[in-house]
């Protein structure tokens, strides 16, 4: 299985903390959140490469990241895919650089786990995987408990078998508290899938778009993860997040 690490967007949202430096290089807890990324997949079996998705400003950057943290964790082996883009308008959107790596790389032929570069788990992704290695796509899900917290996110319904029957990106009227995270396990068959998707003129960015139109096709399974989960997408939520994972660096 290979891992992707979508860190290809400007985060204006952040300015002027991104101006200079990529999102899942900002530090949370002392670190890069990338390398809280990275460390979540410290057992999960099998790897083969991870690959880093950024753009042309930062990629000079992240290449220099990983070396360093090679050095640390010399099991893992990284490659670090400039998709061209140089600003907010010209990106490729998160769907758009998938393509870009799988299509580059010739992914095709081998699972693929995707996640967000932004995104903070306190706990090992392995589970998910384990779970996700048993199905054709699965999206992991996590409870936000709150009817209003949820209209922020993808919104999901699922039925006995964790099989998704509902997804609804920022929903007036949320049938669930359960939001899809950017965190996916695609199989071979449905990573060919990302091509049809974009040839018939679909939204290239927000990730869990793909998954929205993937589960009127094909089943997709969630796995709901426990622990603290943080998308980090405001400097409150990066506040935060130091926060809790400077008490999980003790």
């Amino acid at each position: 299985m290979n891992v992707l690490i979508l860190a290809a967007g400007y985060a204006t949202r952040l300015y002027p903390l991104t101006l200079d430096k990529a999102k899942p290089l900002l530090k949370v807890g002392g670190r890069p959140i990338i390398e809280w990324v990275v460390d979540n997949l410290a057992d999960v079996p099998d790897l083969q490469t991870i690959y880093v998705v950024t753009n042309d400003k930062f990629a000079n950057d992240f290449q220099a990241w990983s070396d360093c943290y090679q050095d640390r964790q010399p099991k893992f082996r990284f490659k670090i895919i400039n998709d061209g883009s140089k600003s907010d308008e010209d990106k490729l959107g998160a769907i758009g650089d998938i393509n870009f790596v799988v299509t580059r790389e010739n992914l095709t032929r081998s699972d693929l786990l995707v996640v967000a570069g932004d995104n903070l788990f306190s706990e090992s992704l392995a589970g998910f995987v384990a779970c996700a290695k048993k199905s054709k796509a699965t999206v992991a899900v996590y409870d936000v408990g709150d009817t209003e917290a949820i209209k922020k996110y993808g919104n999901i319904a699922i039925d006995a078998d964790g099989i998704i029957t509902h997804f609804k990106e920022k929903p007036e009227k949320p049938q669930s508290t359960l939001a899809a995270i950017a965190l996916y396990y695609y199989s071979p068959e449905v990573v060919s899938l990302l091509t049809t998707y974009l040839t018939a003129g679909n939204n290239p960015d927000q990730p869990g778009r793909f998954v929205q139109w993937l589960y009127t096709r094909k089943p997709v399974k969630t796995f709901e993860i426990t622990g603290r989960w943080l998308d980090i997408g405001s400097k409150e939520t990066l506040e935060e997040a130091d926060k809790i994972f400077a008490k999980l660096a003790r």
